[in-house]
């Protein structure tokens, strides 16, 4: 589960493998103080924070087609807006709460309704909604 979900984020086996180990170790590290009730979220949740930290550190690395998302906000119309666009995502991200990016994700990339995001994240559905309309409305006025 915890590869499966490294793969889909990351897009490189390598990375993925790496990322996958990188989620036991933090479990290891962490393990007197981790909330074991809910096991397999808790392992999909650490996986996606890794996967997103991996994400976020590859400054150099162009945007791929296989990442939908981000190649479609890379794709716009204006010459160098690529690069502009990974900008203002790292930016932005890098103002969020670790759990708000993690939410984002969930939802806008993996299509997870906020029930099931609330429920991989460990939060009410309405802190969700608060956290994913309070992340749009920075976008829209960054925008503006």
């Amino acid at each position: 589960m915890v590869l499966r979900r490294c793969r889909r984020l990351l897009r490189d086996e390598e990375e993925a493998l790496d990322a996958c180990q990188d989620v036991f170790v933090r479990v290891l590290e962490r393990q007197q103080r981790l909330d074991l009730t809910s096991p397999s979220s808790l392992l999909y949740r650490i996986a996606t924070n890794v996967c997103l930290n991996r994400i976020r550190d590859r400054k150099h690395r162009p945007v791929t087609s296989d990442q939908p998302l981000l190649a479609a906000i890379a794709s716009a119309d204006e010459p160098g807006s690529g690069s502009d666009a990974r900008l203002l995502l790292d930016w932005l991200f890098g103002r969020q709460p670790e759990s708000t990016r993690t939410m984002a994700v969930l939802h806008f990339v993996d299509g997870l309704t906020f029930e099931e995001v609330a429920r991989h994240t460990g939060l009410s559905i309405s802190g969700v909604r608060r956290r994913l309309r309070k992340l749009r409305e920075v976008l829209v006025a960054m925008h503006s």
